[in-house]
């Protein structure tokens, strides 16, 4: 059982995070004639080109992409509960479904920070991954650099974000329990 529940989180998480991406691209506006957004897009592209067509976007907010996500990740909550107590608490699956959501959304950004930190010590600066990775962060750092300019060539933007991110994470998680 244990390992059932273990394959399909994987599964749905990992899909999850693509989906995540789709909309995260969407909204920092990231070329999408990159290799990356182009895998993306064709992964995510049979389920939420139909749903376009039914739900409107909300200004640059891809509504159908976070339905999608959101049902992804409610579904996931579904599968574990079933699971566990053989029951199907309908209003327990989507508020889980919700912090599901919420903390896929708080890990992928998370992990994009990083990659882009250590791509910015390795990296050669002309791989398609870094250059579509910089225009996911970019949006997100910008107005700290605004606050805070690099000091002496060192940018500690990413460093002030993450830092940001887990104080609002072990907010939210004093607030609520375990959310995040």
């Amino acid at each position: 059982m244990n390992a059932l529940i273990f394959l399909v989180t994987t599964i749905g998480s990992l899909y999850l995070t693509i989906v995540l991406l789709r909309l995260w691209l969407q909204l920092a506006r990231a070329d999408f004639y990159n290799p990356i957004s182009q895998f993306v897009v064709k992964a995510t592209q049979p389920i939420v080109g139909p749903l376009r067509r039914l739900i409107p976007s909300i200004g640059t907010l891809d509504t159908a992409t976070l339905l999608f996500a959101y049902l992804i990740a409610t579904a996931i909550e579904a599968f574990v509960i079933v699971l566990h107590i053989g029951d199907f608490p309908v209003l327990a699956v989507l508020l889980r479904g919700l912090f599901e959501l919420i903390s896929q959304i708080y890990w992928v950004v998370f992990i994009v920070l990083i990659i882009h930190v250590i791509l910015s010590w390795v990296g050669q600066g002309n791989n398609p991954i870094e250059f579509v990775i910089h225009q996911l962060v970019d949006p997100i750092v910008r107005p700290v650099r605004k606050l805070i300019p690099p000091i002496g060539g060192l940018d500690l933007s990413i460093l002030i974000v993450l830092i940001g991110m887990q104080f609002f994470r072990i907010l939210i998680n004093d607030f609520l329990g375990p959310v995040i």
